[in-house]
C-alpha cells in the first residue's frame, strides 16, 4: 500500500470522525408540517410537572423549519407545540440529527421520523398504546352495560387482563431491542412493581390484616425499583414528579417522623448525581413547605436544617439561607409531639398563671386580638362549639390576648361570657411567645395533651370537636 493511499485513508477517517464529533455535540431537528406555514413552533421539554421552552423555530411557506443548536439537547421527553395549542411528544435520546414530517390534525398516526431509532420506537409505542386504550375503552363500556351478568363481565375482565399482558410484553420487547437507552429507562419507569402473594402465619388472629400489611410494606420498600433515581434524563419526563409525589402524599403514612426518614433515604439514593440530588432536595423541601397538612412544617424544617443550613445545598444563596434559618428557628419549638414552650403571664383579673401548671386532659391554647375581624368570629365560636360542649370533660382553654388594649379586651371577655377561660395577656412579648409559638397572625390555636405535648396546631374551631371526640374515645 502506497504512502499516498495510507494518507488518503487517514484523512478520510479523520474527516468522518470530525463529522461524528460535530454531530455528537450539536442537534438538528428538521420539521415539516405543510399546513402550519409562516409561524412559530415551540420545542419544549417536561420538568417537574411543567413544560418549559427549549427552542423556537419559524416555518417557511412550505411549513418547514429547523431546531438547531451547537450543544446537544439533554435527553428526555420533549413537546412540539403548535400555534393552535395542539402538540405531540418527541422522545430525544442520543441521536439528535433527525427529520420529522407531521400532519396537522393527526399528529401521531401521520407523523414520520428518520434519523433516530429511539424516537421512531417511541412513536410506534404511542400508536400501540393508543390502539390498546381504544380497545380497553370499548371493553369498559361493555362492562357497564353488562353489569349484573357475571359470566359476561368475567369474560370482559379477562380481555382487560389480556390487554395489560400485551402492553407488558410490548415493553419487554422494546427493552430487549434498545438496552441501555433512555427509551428503555423511560418505559421501565412507567411500570408499577408487582407485589407477590403473601400468606399470614398459621397462628394469626387477623390474617387479612397481616397479609395487607405485608403487601403494603413490600410495595413501599420496592416502590422505586423500576426507576433509577440517579438518571437525570428522567427529570425531563412528565411522570417522575407525580410518582414521587404519590409516594410521599398517598403511599406513606402522613406522620412527620415517617416522612422525614423516607425523605433522607430518597435523597441519599440521588447523591451520586449532583443534578438529581439537587432536584430531590429542592422538590421535597418545597413539597412539605407548601403542604396544608398539619405537622408538615416540621418535615420542611428538618430538610432545611439537614441540607440547606448544613451547607450541603451549595446552590442556595445567602438571602434564602438567612430567611430559612429564621423560619426553622421559629418552627422547631412548636412541632407536633414536642412539649409546648412554657410561659408565665398575667390574667385580666390580676393573678399570674404558668402554662405548665394548668391541669387538664386537653388544653386549648388560642392566641387572639380583640380588633382582629377573624378573631371576633372565631373566639365566640370556640366557646359555643367547643367550651360549652366539652367543659365537662375537664378541658381548659388558655386564651392569650396579644394586644395592649386592656379595656377592650376585658369588655370582650365579659360580653361573650369567657370568664371561665384562663384569659392572659403579654402585649410586649416578654415571654417570647411569638417566637416560641410562631405567632405572626391571629387567631392561632394549639391543642395540648395533659403533659403539654402539642397534639395539633393552627387548626380551625370547626376541626376541634372531631379531634376531641376521637381523642376521648381512644382514651
Amino acid at each position: 500500500m502506497t504512502t499516498k493511499v495510507i494518507w488518503s485513508i487517514f484523512i478520510s477517517l479523520f474527516f468522518t470522525a470530525s463529522i461524528n464529533c460535530v454531530q455528537a455535540q450539536s442537534y438538528k431537528i428538521e420539521l415539516t408540517i405543510s399546513e402550519v406555514k409562516d409561524t412559530s413552533i415551540i420545542l419544549g421539554y417536561y420538568f417537574n410537572k411543567q413544560i418549559f421552552v427549549q427552542d423556537t423555530a419559524y416555518t417557511n411557506s412550505k411549513g418547514m423549519c429547523s431546531f438547531t443548536g451547537n450543544k446537544p439537547l439533554d435527553q428526555g421527553l420533549y413537546v412540539v407545540y403548535l400555534p393552535d395549542k395542539t402538540y405531540f411528544d418527541l422522545l430525544i435520546g442520543n441521536e439528535q440529527n433527525m427529520k420529522i414530517t407531521a400532519k396537522k390534525g393527526d399528529l401521531i398516526n401521520a407523523t414520520k421520523i428518520t434519523g433516530s431509532a429511539q424516537s421512531i420506537a417511541f412513536l410506534d409505542y404511542q400508536r400501540f398504546l393508543i390502539s390498546k386504550q381504544k380497545e380497553a375503552a370499548t371493553i369498559q363500556d361493555s362492562l357497564k352495560t353488562n353489569e349484573g351478568n357475571k359470566v359476561k363481565t368475567d369474560a370482559l375482565k379477562a380481555q382487560l387482563n389480556t390487554l395489560s399482558t400485551q402492553v407488558l410484553d410490548y415493553w419487554k420487547t422494546v427493552e430487549a431491542k434498545y438496552p441501555n437507552t433512555f427509551l428503555t429507562a423511560f418505559l421501565k419507569g412507567l411500570q408499577d412493581i408487582e407485589v407477590p402473594q403473601f400468606e399470614a402465619p398459621a397462628n394469626s388472629t387477623n390474617p387479612d390484616s397481616v397479609v395487607q400489611f405485608k403487601r403494603y410494606m413490600y410495595y413501599k420498600n420496592h416502590y422505586f425499583d423500576n426507576v433509577d433515581l440517579t438518571d437525570e434524563r428522567l427529570l425531563r419526563t412528565p411522570y417522575l414528579t407525580d410518582k414521587i409525589e404519590r409516594f410521599f402524599t398517598q403511599t406513606l403514612v402522613q406522620i412527620p417522623d415517617t416522612l422525614i426518614r423516607e425523605s433522607h433515604k430518597m435523597i441519599a439514593k440521588t447523591e451520586p448525581n449532583p443534578k438529581t440530588y439537587k432536584y430531590m432536595v429542592q422538590y421535597l423541601f418545597n413539597l412539605f413547605n407548601e403542604s396544608k397538612i398539619m405537622g408538615m412544617d416540621g418535615v420542611m424544617a428538618d430538610i432545611g436544617e439537614t441540607y440547606y443550613l448544613s451547607g450541603k445545598a451549595d446552590w442556595a444563596d445567602s438571602t434564602f439561607l438567612s430567611k430559612l434559618e429564621d423560619r426553622v428557628q421559629k418552627i422547631k419549638p412548636n412541632m407536633i409531639g414536642k412539649v409546648a414552650a412554657d410561659f408565665k403571664m398575667q390574667a385580666y383579673t390580676g393573678e399570674f398563671y404558668r402554662l405548665s401548671e394548668v391541669k387538664a386532659p386537653i388544653t386549648i391554647l388560642i392566641f387572639w386580638e380583640s380588633d382582629c375581624g377573624h378573631c371576633k368570629t372565631e373566639v365566640p365560636k370556640l366557646k359555643a362549639e367547643v367550651w360549652d360542649k366539652y367543659a365537662d370533660k375537664g378541658i381548659k382553654i388558655v386564651a392569650v390576648h396579644t394586644q395592649d388594649h386592656h379595656d377592650v379586651w376585658v369588655k370582650f371577655i365579659e360580653d361573650h361570657q369567657l370568664n371561665q377561660w384562663i384569659n392572659l395577656s403579654d402585649p410586649y412579648n416578654r415571654s417570647n411567645y411569638r417566637n416560641n409559638y410562631d405567632i405572626y397572625s391571629t387567631p392561632v390555636i394549639y391543642l395540648l395533651d395533659k403533659d403539654k405535648k402539642i397534639l395539633a396546631k393552627r387548626i380551625g374551631t370547626e376541626q376541634i370537636p372531631g379531634f376531641l371526640d376521637n381523642y376521648f374515645k381512644i382514651k
